[in-house]
C-alpha cells in the first residue's frame, strides 16, 4: 500500500465529497481498490493465493492466464486439511502473508472454506472439508498466519458456494438449519477465532437474494451477531445491484466497475433511495481496512525461498494419507523398482483457475528416487497418456514399456491421479473416476508384478475401486512444488503417514447425499438434504464407504484407554503401542441420544494431533466450546443447547470409534410437535428421498416454479444465448461453444472462456475500467434479443453518454 498517512476515518470520511466517497466504493483496477491522491488515500493491492501468491506484473487479468511473480506453491487447503493440524496451517498461512507483503500485497485473497456439499464441485481442492468445524478451525489458523506474516486475510466464498457449474447466476435454496450448521459454522468460526481484514462474497444467491445483498448474510449474521467490523468485497464481477450491496454494507464492488458505479450512488441518493449514512458506514469499514493494512506491513520480513520450500514438503509429508497398505510399505531402499506414470515426471501438484501459482522450483518423483536409489531405478516410463488421448496403438506402445519394465522389478511405483482439466475453477466433474487409461495400466500391471504401489494425486474424492489389486495407497492430494520429496520420504520411512482424510469416499457417486438433486431447477440448486452432508448423512443412513472420514493408516499402531467425561472436555490417554514413532489425530464426536429434531448420529467437535514415540503414552485432553452441543432453532432463530443425554466419542475417524461415554446436559426444551410425521424422510436420515413437498415444508414456504424468460435478460449467462431468437446471439453461442470444445479434446483448461460461458451480462459493467455501461449492456443485449438496429442505437448513445460523464468524473476527482 503506497500513499501518504491514512487519517483516521471519521476525520477524512467527513472531509470528502459525496463523488469521492461514491467512487471508493468500487474498485480501481484488475487487483486494487480505488486509490484518491489529492486525498492522501492510497490503493489497497489484492492477490489470490490460497496456497501460493499469485501476483501479476503488469497487465492483470482475474483468472491468471498472465504471467505471475515467482512464488512457493504450498499444499492446496484440500491437502493440508488432511494433516488436522493448527499450527501447521497457521505456519503455512505465516509463509504466505510474508511472500504476500514482501511483494507489496495487502490484501490475500485466502483461505477458502465453503463445504464440500457434493465431491463434483471442480473447485474442491481450494476447499479444506465437508465438515465445517474442522474447515472453521484450520481457516482461523490461516488467517492468524497469514496477519502474522503482514498481510491481511480475505476468508472467501461467503457463502453456500459448492459448484462451480452455472456458479455466477445459481440461486442455492436451503433451510435455515442447514445454512446455519453447515454452510455457515466455518465461516463463524474463521470469523470469531481469526479475525480477518476482509471477506469475500460468492457469486451465486441464497435463497433469492445475491450473497452481497442478502441482509440476513451481511447484516444479520456477519455484522450484527458476529460483530465482524472488517471489509467486505464481492468476488470479480459478483455484484448485481450496487446499491441493495451498499445497504447491506458491502465494502467494494470488484474489480473495476469504472466511475458509472460512482454515479449510481449519486442518484440513488438523490432520489433517497440510498442514505448517506449507508455510504458513511461502508466507508469506515473501508477505511479501518486500510489502517489494518498499513499497521500490518510493519510486520513484513525478508522471503527466504529454501526455508519456505522445506516448510511446503513439511506441510505435504503431513498431509499425506496412507490409505492402504499391507505391510509393503515403508519400502527399505534394497528393492529394485520400476517407476511408472506421467505424474512421476510432470507432477500434479495444484488446482487449475485464479489460484495458479508460478512455482519457483518443482520437485519430481524421478528426481528424488533417481537421487535416493541410483541403480535401484530401473527405470522410469509413462504408462498411459497424461490426458488420456493417445491412439489405441500408442497407448497400446506405452503400456507395453510399462510392462517389460515391471516385470523386471521388485516394486512397481505407478504415480496416477486426475489431470488438470478434471479439476479446475469455473467447471464441474462429471464422474469419480481415474483416467480409463490408467484403470487399464492399473489392472494390466498387477498382473505380471503384484508388489504394486499406487502414489495417487488429486484434489478430492476419486473411485478407488480399480485400484484394488494393489499392495498400498499413498495418497498426496496436490502437495505443492516440494510435494515429491514429502512422497519419497513416505514410502521410504524417512518419516510415518499421518494424514487423515478430511472428506468421506464413497463407492459410488450415486451414493452420494446431494446425487439426486444434482439437476438445476432453472437457476436453482435445492440443497433438499439439509444438514446430511458427508459423513453426516452416510452415518445416519448407514452407506456402506469406501474409506469414511477422518480415516489413515500409520506404520505403527495406537491404543484409546481411559476415557474420563467433565463438563468442560474430555480425556483420555493415548499410547504408541508399534515399534516406530508417529502421530495420531484423535476425534471428538458428540450425539445426541434423544432429540425433538432430526439430527446427525454424530458430528465432530474437537480433534488433536499427538506426536509419540515408540512406546510413548500421552494424557490428551479436548475441550469443549460453544459448538459442542448446539443446535439451531429455527423457530426461535438462534442456536441453543437441547437438554438431555449425549453420547460422547473418540475416535480413530468417523467409522472406528475407540472410547465412548455419555453425558446428561442441562440445556433449553425444544418443541416440535408435529415435525416427526411432516418430516419423516429427514428424521429417517433418507436424504436422498425428499420430494419437493417435504422439502417445501422444511423450507416453510412453497417452492416456486422457475420458468425460463423468452428474451435474455441481464442476470443471464451468457451460455444462454443458445435459446436467443436473436440471430446474433445463436452464431456467438456456436462460436464460444466449438472454442470450448477444443480446449476440453485438447485437456486444457481454457479460463477465459470457462469464465465467459458462465459469465451475466451484468458483468459486462464490473469490467473494463467503466468503459462498459449498464445502458450499454442494456443495448447490447436488445441486439442479441434480435432488436438489431435499436439495440445498436442504444448502445452508441449510451456510450457516448458513458464517455462524456466519466472524462466529467474523472476531472472532478483530479
Amino acid at each position: 500500500m503506497k500513499g501518504k498517512k491514512t487519517e483516521m476515518p471519521e476525520t477524512c470520511i467527513g472531509r470528502l465529497g459525496l463523488l469521492e466517497k461514491a467512487a471508493l466504493l468500487s474498485g480501481g483496477g484488475a487487483w486494487k481498490s480505488r486509490a484518491l491522491p489529492r486525498r492522501g488515500l492510497p490503493a489497497l493491492f489484492f492477490s489470490d493465493g490460497p496456497h501460493g501468491l499469485r501476483k501479476q506484473e503488469g497487465v492483470g487479468d482475474h483468472l491468471g492466464l498472465n504471467a505471475s511473480c515467482p512464488a512457493t506453491c504450498f499444499p492446496t487447503a484440500a491437502t493440508v486439511a488432511n494433516s488436522w493440524d493448527t499450527e501447521l496451517a497457521e505456519a503455512v498461512g505465516e509463509a504466505l502473508g510474508g511472500e504476500a507483503r514482501s511483494q507489496g500485497v495487502d490484501i490475500l485473497l485466502g483461505p477458502g472454506l465453503n463445504i464440500k456439499r457434493s465431491p463434483l464441485c471442480g473447485r474442491n481442492f481450494e476447499y479444506f472439508s465437508e465438515d465445517p468445524y474442522l474447515s472453521g478451525k484450520l481457516a482461523a489458523a490461516y488467517v492468524r498466519g497469514i496477519q502474522r506474516g503482514g498481510a491481511l486475510a480475505c476468508v472467501k466464498h461467503y457463502a453456500v458456494n459448492s459448484q462451480e457449474f452455472r456458479r455466477m447466476t445459481l440461486n442455492a435454496e436451503l433451510d435455515e438449519r442447514a445454512l446455519r450448521e453447515i454452510y455457515l459454522t466455518g465461516f463463524e468460526i474463521a470469523v470469531k477465532e481469526g479475525k480477518p481484514g476482509a471477506l469475500m462474497t460468492s457469486y451465486n444467491q441464497v435463497n433469492g437474494l445475491q450473497s452481497n445483498e442478502n441482509p440476513q448474510l451481511m447484516l444479520e449474521i456477519l455484522r450484527k451477531e458476529w460483530g465482524y467490523d472488517g471489509m467486505v468485497v464481492t468476488d470479480w464481477g459478483g455484484s448485481d445491484d450496487h446499491i441493495r450491496g451498499i445497504q447491506c454494507r458491502t465494502t467494494i464492488e470488484m474489480p473495476d466497475p469504472g466511475l458509472h458505479a460512482a454515479r449510481e450512488v449519486m442518484h440513488a441518493v438523490e432520489r433517497g433511495e440510498l442514505k448517506e449514512a449507508e455510504i458513511d458506514a461502508c466507508l469506515a469499514d473501508y477505511f479501518r481496512t486500510l489502517k489494518r493494512a498499513a499497521a500490518q506491513g510493519k510486520k513484513a520480513v525478508p522471503v527466504e525461498p529454501l526455508r519456505q520450500h522445506a516448510l511446503a514438503r513439511r506441510a505435504a509429508r503431513e498431509s499425506a494419507v496412507l490409505l492402504k497398505n499391507d505391510g509393503i510399505l515403508p519400502l527399505t531402499g534394497e528393492e529394485t523398482v520400476a517407476l511408472i506414470g506421467d505424474f512421476a515426471f510432470l507432477p500434479r501438484y495444484q488446482g487449475a483457475g485464479s489460484s495458479l501459482v508460478n512455482s519457483r522450483r518443482v520437485e519430481t518423483l524421478r528426481g528424488q528416487l533417481t537421487q535416493r536409489l541410483g541403480e535401484k531405478l530401473l527405470g522410469t516410463v509413462s504408462g498411459y497418456a497424461r490426458h488420456g488421448n493417445d491412439t489405441k496403438r500408442r497407448e497400446a506402445r506405452r503400456l507395453r514399456k510399462a510392462l517389460r519394465l515391471a516385470c523386471h522389478a521388485d516394486c512397481v511405483i505407478f504415480c496416477g491421479g486426475l489431470d488438470e482439466m478434471a479439476e479446475t475453477e469455473g467447471l464441474d466433474r462429471k464422474t469419480l473416476a481415474l483416467p480409463a487409461a490408467q484403470q487399464r495400466a492399473l489392472r494390466a500391471l498387477s498382473a505380471v508384478n503384484p508388489n504394486l504401489v499406487l502414489v495417487l494425486s488429486a484434489g478430492s474424492v476419486v473411485d478407488l475401486a480399480p485400484a484394488a489389486t494393489v499392495r498400498a495407497i499413498l495418497h498426496g492430494y496436490l502437495g505443492g512444488e516440494a510435494g515429491a520429496g514429502a512422497m519419497a520420504e513416505l514410502l521410504y520411512g524417512d518419516a510415518n503417514p499421518s494424514g487423515k482424510l478430511a472428506e468421506s469416499y464413497p463407492l459410488a457417486l450415486s451414493d452420494t447425499p446431494a446425487y439426486p438433486y444434482r439437476k438445476l431447477r432453472g437457476n436453482c440448486a435445492e440443497y433438499r438434504e439439509s444438514i446430511y452432508v458427508g459423513y453426516r448423512y452416510y452415518d445416519r443412513a448407514k452407506v456402506p464407504l469406501r474409506y469414511p472420514f477422518g480415516f489413515g493408516l500409520s506404520y505403527t499402531r495406537f491404543a484409546y484407554e481411559d476415557l474420563r467425561l467433565s463438563e468442560a472436555g474430555v480425556r483420555f490417554r493415548l499410547r504408541n503401542i508399534g515399534s516406530r514413532a508417529g502421530a495420531e489425530i484423535a476425534e471428538l464426536y458428540i450425539g445426541a441420544a434423544e432429540s425433538e429434531t432430526f439430527r446427525p448420529e454424530k458430528e465432530l467437535k474437537g480433534f488433536a494431533k499427538v506426536f509419540l514415540n515408540a512406546g510413548e503414552e500421552k494424557e490428551v485432553y479436548i475441550p469443549f466450546d460453544d459448538k459442542s452441543f448446539r443446535v439451531f432453532d429455527s423457530v426461535a432463530n438462534r442456536f441453543l443447547e437441547e437438554s438431555g443425554r449425549y453420547r460422547i466419542l473418540i475416535g480413530a475417524s468417523a467409522a472406528d470409534i475407540r472410547l465412548n461415554g455419555e453425558l446428561v446436559r442441562a440445556g433449553e426444551k425444544l418443541c416440535r410437535a408435529d415435525e416427526k410425521k411432516r418430516l419423516p424422510h429427514y428424521f429417517s436420515g433418507a436424504a436422498q428421498q425428499i420430494g419437493r413437498a417435504e422439502f417445501g415444508r422444511l423450507l416453510g414456504r412453497k417452492l416456486e416454479r422457475h420458468p425460463i424468460a423468452g428474451e435474455l435478460l441481464r442476470g443471464d449467462a451468457l451460455h444462454e444465448l443458445r435459446r436467443s431468437r436473436g440471430l446474433l446471439a445463436r452464431m456467438l453461442y456456436r462460436q464460444l461453444r466449438r472454442a470450448l470444445n477444443r480446449s476440453a479434446a485438447r485437456r486444457e483448461p481454457d479460463l477465459n472462456l470457462i469464465f465467459a460461458y458462465h459469465m451475466p451480462f451484468r458483468a459486462f459493467s464490473k469490467f473494463g475500467s467503466g468503459k462498459i455501461s449498464p445502458g450499454m449492456t442494456e443495448g447490447l443485449l436488445m441486439m442479441l434479443n434480435g432488436h438489431l438496429f435499436g439495440g445498436f442505437r442504444k448502445f452508441v448513445i449510451e456510450s457516448i453518454k458513458n464517455r462524456r460523464e466519466n472524462r466529467r468524473n474523472e476531472k472532478a476527482l483530479r
